[in-house]
């Protein structure tokens, strides 16, 4: 990790570029690109052509791909880029997050609120699922980014408040507060509460503090990889131990 270079793609994003050309009128959304030029500060390496696709960053034989959601449209891309390149996804996840909500019609600020959520590795597993029979190929990295943001969301959805259905407008990063990064199938172990032993699922979700459908998905994932083997139930839940 290293925050200067973050701060430095922020100053070129966010306080150079985009403050010249406007918030969101470039098609590439805020995070995707300073998330990119952290990754990458030298252009030259982006929007590389490669196989019949187009990845984020091409570099020494390398590949990164930034991936802000739907984990699903990056098979057809692993497909072809894995069986010769290093891969590397990038997923930034929210560390602590602003919710910023804006007038359409004028633009301007109606209100601002700081999120109770904290950002967890956890809530990626709906993505992880996405490409769950990639994980375990040797040239595949996962990056998990937390960064600070601000949300910028239209006030312009169908509820009374116009805030259900509302339009995300854009999402300002702040601040790289850690990295988590898998390289191997041994390193989602750090993803298992060290204390389980023959748990189901739901003692999985209350261990790790996480809604049971992520830790359902969780221990799909994870029986896949061969980290947690099923050696009974409890009632229809099947109960795991952690593979040695």
């Amino acid at each position: 990790m290293d925050r200067k270079v973050f701060d430095q793609a922020l100053q070129k994003i966010v306080y150079n570029e985009r403050e010249r050309l406007g918030i969101g009128t470039l098609s590439e959304k805020t995070l995707h690109a300073v998330v990119k030029n952290y990754m990458e500060p030298n252009a030259d390496y982006h929007e590389v052509p490669l196989e019949g696709y187009v990845a984020d960053v091409f570099r020494d034989e390398a590949v990164i791909e930034i991936q802000t959601a739907n984990f699903n449209v990056l098979r057809r891309k692993l497909d072809k880029f894995l069986p010769l390149y290093r891969v590397t996804i990038v997923y930034p996840i929210p560390a602590t997050k602003w919710v910023i909500w804006v007038d359409p019609e004028t633009g301007l600020e109606v209100s601002r609120r700081k999120s109770p959520k904290k950002g967890s590795p956890y809530q990626a597993f709906k993505e992880l699922y996405r490409i769950k029979t990639y994980l375990n190929h040797p040239n595949l990295n996962i990056l998990f980014l937390f960064i600070d943001v601000e949300e910028t969301k239209l006030l312009d959805g169908w509820s009374q408040d116009k805030k259900r259905g509302a339009t995300r407008y854009d999402r300002i990063p702040l601040a790289l507060v850690d990295e988590m990064l898998f390289e191997r199938v041994e390193d989602y172990r750090m993803m298992i509460p060290p204390e389980l032993s023959g748990f189901t699922s739901k003692e999985y979700a209350k261990s790790a503090k996480i809604p049971l459908s992520h830790a359902q998905t969780a221990m799909n994932i994870f029986h896949y990889l061969e980290l947690v083997e099923r050696v009974g139930k409890k009632g229809n839940a099947y109960i795991y131990e952690v593979k040695e």
